[in-house]
């Protein structure tokens, strides 16, 4: 099947406001990963052999679809593939420094913590086995030529295996969940792993700043799907378009695309390849460390991916503009920006390195550095603060201006 291209099309904001936030409050995550910001060129497209013919539905109409699904319970593989045209994050089995992970007997932590292995879907080709039964049974195992790495919640207790190490980390977890998943002692939800997580945070995005319709059918794992458009309006974002399969029986999210304003392969695609919403097996969700397993006990605070960035008090958060084109203002830590070339804080090669990634700015903010990847671009200023968002370099520009 070609690629398809919906024509621009508007449906009025106040008339889907409703649905969406319906939407968002009821696609109950399958919190089994928690990266969007997340955020994926899967190898497939959307299915080929024709579409399938299903009943003409309104935007408005399958938002509330999506809005009344009540799927807790399914099982099935999601192939996950992230292009932000940046260097894959992980190295060996899963993480940085080969096989089994940063952390280990040899390191600082556990190399099975989710909170950094699963960063690793942030970047490259992936393909997870997911299974849930509702909020409080969950599991994730992320598949390797040569490794596993799994993460599974049941009940109070949430565990995360890396075959790799032969390392377990555990959390105890006895807050509520329901409407609360991927909260405390929960998997880090700021890294989601299905299309339904991904859907969730895109239909919170769809205001008055976007536009929202049906465009057609698709053939998702085998199951007739609606297709969802979701295109900013806004100027200076470098989202070109949303895509969600929706399946046309449940309402339940099939796949997720992102395809950035500059064209090419998707920033973000994630779909099932095989889905089955019967209820998994209760000893999908067992799970005891064998003999010999390092076994890391955590706090049951469940870790921010990336805090380790900004240690200590988090920073202040301040967001410019709104919709598609806003901007987060941040400062770095110690309140100073990149070291300024010719400086002796950094080596010369690795200062020629730096800047080559990046481009020079400036304007009435003063002076500093745009780095760019498909999708989210950074402006660092000479006076450590850093302007980011899903928008492009004169966007940066502009809100470091005001």
């Amino acid at each position: 099947m070609a690629p398809y291209e919906p024509e621009q099309g508007t449906t009025d904001a106040e008339e889907l406001s409703a649905g969406r936030r319906k939407a968002a409050r009821y696609l109950v995550p399958v919190a089994v990963a928690g990266v969007a910001a997340a955020t994926i060129g899967l190898v497939p497209a959307l299915a080929s052999g024709g579409d399938p013919d299903l009943p003409k539905l309104t935007a408005q109409e399958l938002i509330e679809k999506i809005a009344a699904s009540d799927t807790e319970q399914l099982s099935g593989t999601v192939k996950i593939n992230t292009d932000l045209g940046l260097p894959s994050f992980g190295g060996g089995a899963f993480a940085p420094g080969g096989a089994g992970g940063g952390g280990g007997a040899d390191g600082e932590g556990s190399a099975a913590d989710p909170a950094a292995k699963l960063m690793e879907l942030a970047s490259g080709s992936h393909t997870l086995r997911v299974a849930a039964d509702g909020p409080d049974k969950q599991k994730v195992s992320v598949l390797d030529d040569a490794a596993e790495y799994s993460v599974i919640r049941n009940g109070d207790d949430v565990w995360a295996y890396d075959s790799a190490s032969n390392e377990a980390h555990h959390t105890k977890d006895t807050g509520k969940h329901g409407d609360r998943a991927g909260e405390k002692g929960d998997l880090p939800k700021d890294v989601p792993s299905t299309p339904k997580e991904f859907a969730r945070e895109a239909l919170k995005a769809a205001d008055k700043t976007t536009s929202v319709k049906v465009d057609g059918s698709a053939k998702v794992a085998g199951r007739d799907a609606y297709r969802l458009v979701l295109k900013p309006k806004d100027s200076g974002t470098t989202v070109g378009q949303i895509t969600i399969a929706v399946d046309a029986k449940t309402g339940t999210p099939l796949k997720f695309t992102l395809t950035p304003a500059s064209g090419g392969a998707a920033v973000v695609d994630v779909g099932f390849t095989k889905v089955d919403f019967a209820k998994p097996s209760a000893a999908t969700f067992d799970f005891k460390p064998a003999k010999g397993t390092k076994v890391t006990e955590a706090d049951g605070k469940a870790g921010k991916p990336g805090a380790g960035a900004f240690k200590g008090a988090e920073p202040e958060v301040n967001v410019i503009g709104e919709g598609w084109t806003s901007v987060a203002e941040l400062k770095l830590p110690g309140g100073q920006g990149l070291p300024a070339s010719g400086s002796a804080d950094v080596p010369a090669d690795a200062q020629r390195f730096l800047d080559s990634l990046g481009d020079k700015v400036s304007g009435d903010f003063g002076s500093g550095t745009v780095f760019k990847t498909r999708l989210i671009n950074a402006l660092v200023t000479d006076d450590g603060k850093v302007y980011v968002g899903a928008v492009t370099k004169d966007a940066l520009v502009k809100a470091a201006n005001r």
